[in-house]
């Protein structure tokens, strides 16, 4: 299976991340689609995944001088265990190096704390709970 990420801002773009976080976020994990629709996604570039020119995975990047954010990172269930979001994350690393990012931020599920951190995220603190779900704060030096 080749997964293709491209990175865009266009409206386009953010209907389809949109779409893939709704199915995800807001109907599997029943978090409320205005904690989603956070006013973020216009300033923010998304990345997504295609698999035969399908979105299936998407992430949210939101780049401000030395910081940046990462966020939304989602996969359809039938594509998950796949590889699709460990390629949207190493997509998301490279364009942070061109943008010379020196600080990379997330809020993700606790139970994804090792995933992130074979990435080099550090854990930092629990933020929020969101629905039924504890989040993190993690940050990756660049």
């Amino acid at each position: 299976m080749e997964v293709d990420i491209s990175i865009g801002s266009s409206p386009g773009d953010r209907r389809q991340s949109q779409a893939i976080r709704r199915s995800v976020f807001v109907r599997e994990q029943k978090i409320p689609q205005e904690l989603d629709l956070d006013g973020q996604d216009a300033g923010s570039l998304h990345l997504l995944a295609k698999v035969d020119g399908v979105a299936v995975g998407t992430a949210r990047l939101s780049i401000s001088g030395p910081e940046a954010v990462l966020a939304r990172v989602a996969v359809l269930p039938g594509y998950r265990e796949k590889g699709i979001a460990t390629a949207l994350i190493r997509a998301a690393l490279c364009r942070c190096r061109e943008a010379q990012v020196r600080s990379l931020w997330i809020h993700a599920h606790r139970h994804l704390r090792a995933y992130y951190a074979s990435f080099g995220f550090e854990f930092v603190r629990d933020v929020e709970v969101v629905g039924e779900h504890q989040l993190i704060a993690m940050q990756l030096a660049m």
